[in-house]
């Protein structure tokens, strides 16, 4: 089973938090947005259109978004930011949050934190545990040949081709992403999943107690609209589904 759990239960969970998701999504577009609004010119606010909709993101939500980034619309201001600690059982931990209060998330993530064992720590207490990769996630289906999603994967510039049992992982550098999720859409390729995220280099390993703890706590850090993703170097699988 790869990291990225199981394809029906990452869209359990996005069906079962769909208006929660589509604020996380629009907050995305919208700071996007604000180097350009056309997708064409602008990858970054592509890559974010291209997440909203494969949730389903009705696209009246996406235009308004894309317009308060703009500025054809009154909205807040978000800024990025990303908190970095240890949870329970020594897992590393980073938070990357879009949030118009930075008091605010602050406080709600040195919160989650404290409240289930764990350490809210300095910027780069966690990082170098952490590479940056660019991961795009492709579905197994009948109508995908292996060798060529992985030809056409590796001619664009992917580093690393993964054949997980539910779907095909490839592998960029960050400054090398954009070029092939654009080639791999532009040749047909539907993409599950495509970012750039932290990869662990290193792992940890918690006790039962410790790993429920840790769950808890990455629960009420997602439950928060100001935070986009939680990244850690858990060894264990982290979704219900896969206990």
């Amino acid at each position: 089973m790869g990291r990225h759990g199981t394809i029906a239960g990452r869209k359990a969970a996005q069906d079962s938090k769909r208006a929660q998701i589509f604020t996380k999504y629009a907050r995305a577009i919208t700071v996007a947005a604000k180097a350009g609004g056309d997708p064409e010119y602008n990858i970054t606010l592509k890559n974010a259109i291209e997440k909203a909709k494969s949730i389903n993101m009705p696209n009246d939500n996406i235009k308004r978004a894309i317009q308060k980034g703009t500025g054809e619309l009154a909205g807040e201001s978000y800024e990025t930011g990303s908190f970095e600690g240890y949870g329970a059982g020594g897992v590393a931990v980073i938070v990357d949050v879009l949030t118009d209060n930075k008091n605010r998330t602050t406080a709600a993530i040195k919160h989650a934190f404290d409240k289930y064992n764990g350490n809210l720590g300095v910027p780069g207490c966690v990082s170098y545990m952490f590479d940056r990769k660019g991961i795009i996630l492709v579905e197994k289906i009948d109508a995908i040949e292996e060798d060529a999603l992985m030809e056409a994967a590796l001619e664009a510039g992917a580093d690393d081709f993964i054949t997980e049992d539910e779907y095909f992982e490839i592998v960029t550098a960050p400054d090398a992403f954009n070029e092939v999720s654009e080639a791999l859409r532009g040749a047909g390729y539907e993409l599950l999943e495509a970012d750039v995220e932290y990869v662990p280099s290193m792992e940890a390993t918690p006790n039962e107690h410790d790993l429920k703890s840790l769950k808890k706590m990455i629960e009420i850090m997602e439950d928060n609209d100001d935070v986009q993703k939680v990244y850690t170097n858990c060894a264990l699988p982290l979704d219900d589904d896969e206990e």
